[in-house]
């Protein structure tokens, strides 16, 4: 573990994330130029603007593309499993199992409408912007107050061999007046203006199974700013675009495709300087003949005056071959672009509610054409975000606390989406197949309804808890109906006839009491279906 200051921790990492500021940068100048500006831009700095929008505008689509698979805004991206055979186990029986699932899905909206009122989607879509343009992005989840953004020159991260956070620091320049009492106390005497800028340094070091926070301000510690959180609830999440063994730092998205992004800026840019070359008309005058210049520029429109035709001539740019080769290759690279942003791409309309097949579409072309960055995701940001939140609902006494052996959450988007669509694609197909082959009738001869229900509702990703009737309630509702029925011709037979089943009936429990009950003779064997 660091022994020394948040400072200096900053300062021993920052030499080696350089290389990532600089190809951040160059790839921030292509697409959106305020996501990494140069070093010492201030608010009065001005910033390029690119010759095309392609970048741009590829980067705002892919962004908000992830952010609808990530967070849908009209289902939960994560469920919280139970641990069914350990509580069988434990004795607990089907009702208490089933109330378990109802208290846990409450939990799970609970904690949807803190993000959706916290606006954690405004924050998280800035995190995406970062991770495809520079491949790197800080998220800080504190107790209350939302989602912070650190961008990739306002922290280090440090890595092992396997890829788990060791370390990881942050600096933050804040005015004199914005720091709490305790921070006040350790800046000194001169900085004390209240405009006057310094700078915070946070650091969070892993040891063992806790993160250890502290802080400093220019090497001078915080009072009680120390604090200690559990392995899987630290509010600080790194993430990365990318994957790089052995590398403390992703690489963007953009960075892959920088060639085509630079080929066009220049052929851009060269169009659109030659285009307004190009659009300049002068007028030549021949010095040694009749007609004037002045008299030619001061002369109105339709005016009679005296010169000769010859003497006059236009110069043009003509380039329009040239032109035209450029607007060919820009189109092709556009082309290109445009397929690898999915800027071409109509899966998802243009409505207010998307359907949940809309969203798993949307998924598998994300997966297929990004790769496996739903598994770096889901185990760099959808999973902690999901534990930080618990936690700190648990903490505001907003949730109740859940055992950690009981209650699990899993994240049902990306790849789990994937999974389960193609499981109820398949499970349709085979009934499909199979009506049209054997008929309906065989089918539902062969096909257990209730594991069909089941298996479905699986696949949506709906909880079946007191929606199926289990084996059980279906066999009490069929002795039900019959006893009704029973009494209902009885009433119709009349007394006499009521008077003989009566005496029918005793003597056959008379029967069966003198000989033996066996197995095979009971009428409903008996039978256990857990849903």
């Amino acid at each position: 573990m660091h022994t020394g200051t948040a400072k200096s921790l900053y300062t021993s990492l920052e030499g080696s994330r350089e290389q990532y500021l600089d190809r951040a940068r160059q790839a921030s100048k292509l697409t959106l130029p305020y996501i990494m500006p140069d070093a010492g831009f201030g608010a009065s700095s001005r910033l390029d603007t690119p010759f095309q929008g392609v970048g741009a505008r590829g980067v705002n689509n892919l962004a908000s593309k992830l952010l609808l698979a990530l967070l849908p805004p009209n289902a939960p991206f994560f469920r919280l499993n139970v641990d069914t055979y350990g509580l069988q186990q434990e004795g607990a029986p089907e009702e208490v199992i089933s109330q378990v699932e109802q208290a846990l899905q409450k939990v799970e909206e609970a904690t949807m409408d803190e993000i959706s009122r916290e606006t954690y989607r405004t924050g998280l879509h800035e995190a995406l912007k970062h991770l495809i343009v520079t491949g790197n992005s800080l998220v800080y989840l504190p107790d209350s107050g939302g989602m912070r953004v650190f961008h990739l020159d306002r922290y280090v991260v440090q890595r092992d061999s396997m890829g788990n956070v060791i370390y990881i620091a942050t600096k933050e320049s804040m005015s004199y007046a914005a720091l709490d009492d305790n921070m006040k106390a350790v800046v000194d005497v001169d900085a004390k203006d209240p405009m006057a800028e310094v700078d915070l340094y946070t650091a969070v070091c892993r040891k063992e199974n806790k993160w250890h926070v502290f802080q400093d301000i220019n090497g001078n510690p915080v009072e009680g700013s120390e604090g200690n959180y559990p392995i899987d609830q630290n509010p600080f999440i790194p993430l990365r675009f990318s994957r790089i063994d052995g590398e403390d730092y992703g690489r963007g998205y953009v960075e892959e495709y920088l060639g085509d992004l630079q080929s066009l800026e220049s052929l851009t840019r060269a169009i659109v300087e030659g285009s307004a070359a190009a659009a300049k008309v002068l007028f030549l005058v021949n010095p040694n003949g009749t007609t004037r210049a002045r008299t030619l520029a001061e002369s109105p429109n339709g005016t009679i005056t005296q010169g000769n035709a010859a003497d006059v001539s236009v110069l043009q740019l003509n380039k329009f071959n040239d032109f035209r080769v450029a607007q060919e290759t820009i189109a092709a690279i556009k082309d290109r672009l445009g397929h690898s942003f999915l800027l071409t791409s109509g899966v998802v309309r243009n409505a207010e509610r998307v359907t949940a097949e809309e969203i798993r579409m949307l998924s598998m072309e994300l997966e297929s054409s990004l790769g496996g960055l739903y598994s770096l995701l889901s185990t760099e940001l959808q999973l902690p975000l999901v534990n930080r939140l618990l936690a700190s609902l648990t903490k505001k006494k907003k949730l109740p606390k859940l055992p950690k052996d009981i209650a699990t959450p899993v994240i049902i988007t990306g790849v789990e989406a994937l999974g389960r669509g193609n499981d109820l694609q398949k499970l349709d197909l085979f009934l499909a197949g199979a009506a049209q082959v054997v008929g309906p009738e065989a089918v539902s001869q062969y096909v257990n309804v209730g594991e069909y229900f089941n298996r479905r509702a699986t696949a949506l990703g709906i909880k079946t808890a007191a929606l199926i009737k289990s084996q059980q309630e279906l066999q009490m509702e069929m002795q039900m109906a019959q006893q009704a029925q029973q009494e209902q011709m009885l009433a119709k037979m009349g007394p006499a006839a009521i008077k003989a089943v009566s005496d029918n009936t005793i003597e056959e429990q008379r029967n069966q009491q003198q000989q033996p009950a066996s197995a095979s003779g009971l009428l409903y064997p008996s039978i256990r279906c857990d849903l």
